[in-house]
């Protein structure tokens, strides 16, 4: 007779995965499904076999990090995946009819970055930007919350796509303040100019893209990455 988990069992090993510091759902699923296959072959030679001994043999197998390393390639993949949904966003903004809006953007900070009000212009750039930005990733983390506590799950794509956003808007306002200087710190020439108006382009539109397209786009992605998400 082959012995299965029963229902109890199944959140018994939820609940063990939380105790050592596995936080979201989807890896607490991968991982709870590997420790009871890996039970029941354990009960087909040593049906005897307790289901809290197996429960720690089978942990023990991960090593004396336990769970640590499968935590890290999770991240790993996931971030691997939101980059590309990030990518993908971004060379959109370079077909039709999108590149229209990027042209003019790029051709906005060329002018305003030759003119020799560049420092005014730029504080009010940096005003305006850094408070949408603030609003938005506030908005974000507030979303976040409200569906963690809907749910009582959080997956690991989702909290990347509600607040992630935050460290793009980050590096932006840190590279926007550096305009201030620009006149005391390089030889300003067309080259340059074209550079760094360029640069300022891409990273406006990945501040845009992470702090509203994604975010507007969670529920498809999510559905799509977890078959077993539902809100």
């Amino acid at each position: 007779m082959k012995m299965k988990l029963t229902e109890s069992q199944i959140q018994d090993l939820y609940a063990f995965t939380r105790q050592h510091f596995v936080e979201h759902y989807d890896l607490q699923t991968e991982l709870v499904d590997h420790l009871a296959n890996d039970i029941e072959m354990m009960w087909k030679s040593e049906p005897k076999l307790s289901f809290e001994e197996a429960k720690n043999k089978a942990f023990k197998k991960f090593g004396i990090f336990g769970f640590m390393d499968a935590i890290e390639q999770k991240q790993k993949a996931m971030n691997k995946r939101y980059r590309g949904y990030l990518w993908n966003e971004i060379k959109k903004w370079f077909e039709m009819p999108q590149i229209v809006a990027t042209i003019a953007l790029y051709v906005f900070f060329y002018i305003t970055f030759s003119s020799k009000f560049t420092a005014i212009f730029s504080l009010i750039f940096y005003i305006i930007i850094s408070g949408w930005c603030i609003y938005k990733s506030t908005q974000l983390n507030r979303q976040f919350r409200k569906r963690k506590e809907f749910s009582n799950k959080k997956w690991m794509l989702e909290e990347l796509i509600f607040k992630q956003a935050g460290a793009a808007s980050l590096i932006f306002m840190s590279q926007l303040y550096n305009v201030f200087t620009i006149p005391d710190k390089f030889e300003i020439n067309t080259l340059f100019l074209l550079l760094f108006s360029l640069a300022f382009t891409v990273l406006t539109l990945i501040n845009y893209i992470s702090l509203e397209v994604i975010p507007n786009k969670a529920e498809k992605l999510l559905n799509e990455t977890y078959p077993e998400f539902s809100l």
